[in-house]
C-alpha cells in the first residue's frame, strides 16, 4: 500500500477517517486493499468527511470500475474511433504542477457518437490525465477551447455523462476547468447541465471572457507552458499520440 506522504496538507483527524474508511471499504471489497490512503482520502473529501458516505461511493466506484474497465485500464481499439478526432490533447502543466488537458469540443458531433465507445473514451482520458499528475499532486487543469462550437456539437446526454463518471469515480481530480471562447448559445446548454454537477465539482468550471483571457491564462500557467495556439511556446499533442510510460490511476 502507498504511503500517505507527499498528498497535500491533511490532519490527523482526517488520517484517522481515512483509516476507518479502510476498514470498512476492505470488509465489504478485499480489492480496497490494492488501493492507497490518498485515494481514499479524496473520496472521503468528496463526501464532506463523512466516512460512511465515501465507503458507498468507492465501494461503487470499485465494482464500476471491474465493469468499465476488466483488465485494469480501456484498450486503445475500443475507443478509436473518438480518438481519431483529436478532440482531447495533452498540454504541458499550470504553474502548481498541474498537468493541463485541453479539451475542443467543436470536434464533437452528437450525429456520429456512440454512447457506449463515448463513455469507455471518458474513463481512458481520465486514466490516461490521471497518470501524469505527479507525486505531490493530486489534480489536473482543463482548458475548454469552445470556440466555433454550435448546436452540431451539442450533446447533452455526452456532456452529462463525462461529468458523472468525473464526479463519481474520479473524485477530486479536477483542480479546475478553464471554459474559453464561450459562445453565447452555449450557456443555454450549460444550463441544463448544470443541475448535474456536484456542489464540491461546479466550483471548478470557470467562464473565462476574451478581455481577460490572456492574464487569467498566465496567472495560471507559464509561457513555456502554455499552449501555442493560445500565445505560448507549448505545443498539444493529440491524446492519440501520447506516449507515457504504463502507471497506476
Amino acid at each position: 500500500m502507498a504511503s500517505a506522504a507527499g498528498g497535500g496538507a491533511a490532519g490527523e483527524g482526517e488520517w484517522l477517517k481515512v483509516a476507518q474508511l479502510r476498514a470498512m471499504v476492505q470488509a465489504q471489497d478485499p480489492q480496497a486493499k490494492e488501493v492507497d490512503n490518498l485515494t481514499l482520502r479524496r473520496f472521503l473529501r468528496a463526501r464532506d468527511h463523512n466516512v460512511d458516505k465515501a465507503s458507498a461511493m468507492f465501494l461503487k466506484f470499485l465494482q464500476w470500475r471491474r465493469e468499465a474497465a476488466p483488465g485494469g485500464f480501456v484498450p486503445e481499439e475500443q475507443v478509436r474511433r473518438e480518438l481519431s478526432q483529436d478532440k482531447l490533447c495533452m498540454g504541458g502543466v499550470d504553474r502548481t504542477g498541474r498537468p493541463i488537458l485541453v479539451a475542443f469540443p467543436t470536434r464533437h458531433f452528437s450525429a456520429n457518437r456512440d454512447m457506449a465507445e463515448f463513455k469507455s473514451f471518458v474513463v481512458y482520458f481520465f486514466d490516461k490525465i490521471c497518470a501524469r499528475i505527479p507525486r505531490g499532486q493530486e489534480k489536473f487543469l482543463a482548458i475548454v477551447d469552445l470556440k466555433g462550437w454550435g448546436y452540431a456539437n451539442c450533446d447533452i446526454r455526452a456532456y452529462i455523462a463525462a461529468i458523472e463518471i468525473m464526479q463519481n469515480y474520479y473524485p477530486e481530480r479536477l483542480g479546475k476547468a478553464l471554459l474559453i471562447h464561450v459562445p453565447y448559445m452555449f450557456m443555454k446548454a450549460w444550463k441544463m447541465i448544470y443541475p448535474f454537477i456536484d456542489n464540491n465539482t461546479r466550483d471548478k468550471f470557470v467562464f473565462v471572457d476574451d478581455k481577460s483571457l490572456q492574464q487569467t491564462l498566465r496567472r495560471e500557467i507559464d509561457e513555456n507552458q502554455l499552449p501555442e495556439f493560445l500565445g505560448g511556446k507549448m505545443p498539444v499533442i493529440p491524446l492519440k499520440d501520447h506516449v507515457q510510460h504504463p502507471q497506476a490511476v
